[in-house]
């Protein structure tokens, strides 16, 4: 058994045979390009297995080490890739600035971190394992632009042709001449390797005079600028004074290379993994710095607690109080993950647990409560009788007590919502209810929530709350 056997053997010990088998195949038949930052949601679509099975399989190999975990910041508006490491704790900057769309961005883990996995090299060697070998095309292929760009399989060499006046690879500390013609078009000239542009604002009128341009390249990441030129011939300069070899090229930015990026597909967002049972549990306390704050916009958080939990240790004793405790844990974190969501903690018979969208949430609360129901008929009494508090809203991904966690009001209010609740209920606020998806969930079940309003501890004003039947 050579050592991808053994490696993919290990791999089927703890991820689901179906996934690891597609995994396989993709690590064994695929070309170079599909091995690089693999977009996992991709993975399953194409595939046709479930979501959830896959991001676990990807999670689980990159512990095993068949594949490299990458953290890659994205510019919300082209879909480059601005920054890119190993964990989370390299996103530091409190702005990212792209040099294509000349716009800077504050960081947020709802669409502006993506997560990918590449082939370890000691699994199967690639091309992008050395990116300076890559031609200019597939370095903006593989290295700059996102798994979210729906780039297409068979054109994409022939659509960058469209929009390129000149594409060159220039050597470290070489200069390059370039004698072009510009058209009656908005020019950029781009390099992905150090992230720097010059926009060309082409206009007027045409001339036969010689233009000239010259263009340094460094790491220091300067702020794009714009240049207004005639229509004409233009002598362009490109200077690498890097230690790296470039691919700077000369692009029409017009309607195609707009038709080019705005192609998306669903990818794998930090905010989503971190939300993740699979992810939590192998990246216990490595995810995040003790003094990073990482926004999210949108995340909805559950929270349970088992009402009466005392009397049922007085009633029962401790010990057969302490299974049947520990069997509630268990089928919340299994339906949790199941639901796509993750257990944040438990704070004594209390969890408090989050989902990518507030539908995931409703759905795991719904059969958690049929989950407790079953549980009391087979033991024919009511000892879980749980409560149960559903808010949706921004918040921080911070790090306390050495573990991954959330901080904000959406958080408190969350944790009120559920001390509202009495046996048994659903406490949802309007956040949630109102969420399209969630509120699709509700029709598809025909339940129709009850609304009220409720004073909230912290809360200025009463706030609009709806019990799930």
């Amino acid at each position: 058994m050579n050592e991808a056997q053994t490696l993919f053997a290990a791999l089927r010990q703890s991820a689901d045979s179906e996934a690891v088998d597609a995994i396989e195949r993709l690590v064994q038949e695929a070309p170079d390009r599909h091995l690089c930052r693999i977009n996992a949601l991709d993975f399953a679509a194409r595939t046709g297995i479930d979501e959830e099975r896959a991001i676990a399989a990807f999670l689980h190999g990159a512990r095993l080490g068949l594949f490299e975990l990458s953290w890659n910041v994205l510019c919300p508006g082209c879909g480059g890739v601005l920054d890119a490491g190993a964990s989370l704790k390299n996103v530091q900057q409190a702005e990212y600035a792209c040099a294509l769309c000349a716009c800077g961005y504050e960081p947020t883990l709802d669409e502006m971190v993506e997560v990918t996995f590449t082939v370890s090299p000691r699994l199967r060697r690639i091309g992008a394992h050395d990116p300076s070998g890559l031609s200019p095309s597939e370095y903006m292929r593989q290295i700059f632009w996102s798994s979210g760009i729906d780039i297409p399989e068979d054109s994409f060499e022939q659509l960058l042709e469209e929009i390129t006046l000149d594409l060159v690879e220039l050597p470290a500390g070489e200069k390059a001449l370039l004698s072009l013609t510009l058209p009656s078009e908005f020019v950029i000239v781009f390099d992905p390797v150090t992230h720097t542009a010059q926009f060309i604002d082409v206009k007027g009128e045409p001339t036969r005079e010689r233009q000239t341009l010259s263009i340094v390249f460094n790491k220091a990441r300067a702020a794009t600028t714009t240049v207004t030129l005639h229509p004409g011939p233009l002598r362009l300069t490109l200077d690498n004074r890097t230690d790296m070899r470039l691919v700077p090229g000369v692009y029409i930015a017009g309607e195609k290379m707009h038709d080019v990026l705005g192609k998306r597909k669903a990818f794998l967002t930090a905010k989503r993994l971190l939300s993740n049972q699979t992810f939590r549990e192998i990246y216990r306390t490595s995810t995040l710095d003790v003094d990073q704050r990482l926004k999210i916009t949108s995340l909805t958080f559950l929270f349970t607690d088992l009402k009466g939990s005392t009397d049922l240790y007085e009633r029962v004793g401790d010990l057969v109080a302490f299974d049947i405790v520990r069997e509630h844990f268990r089928v919340l974190h299994e339906i949790i993950a199941a639901e796509s969501g993750a257990v944040v903690k438990t704070i004594g018979d209390a969890v408090m647990a989050t989902f990518p969208t507030p539908d995931k949430a409703l759905a795991a609360a719904l059969r958690i409560r049929d989950a407790m129901h079953s549980l009391n008929s087979q033991r024919q009494n009511e000892d879980l009788l749980l409560k149960i508090g559903i808010h949706e809203g921004p918040c921080l991904a911070v790090t306390f007590n050495d573990r991954q966690d959330y901080f904000g009001q959406t958080v408190n209010i969350a944790s009120r919502v559920q001390g509202l609740a009495v046996s048994r209920s659903i406490l949802a606020t309007g956040a949630v209810v109102d969420h399209p998806t969630a509120l699709a969930l509700l029709q598809n079940d025909g339940i129709k929530p009850t609304a009220r309003r409720l004073p909230v501890r912290g809360i200025a004003e009463e706030l609009s709350v709806y019990e799930i039947p």
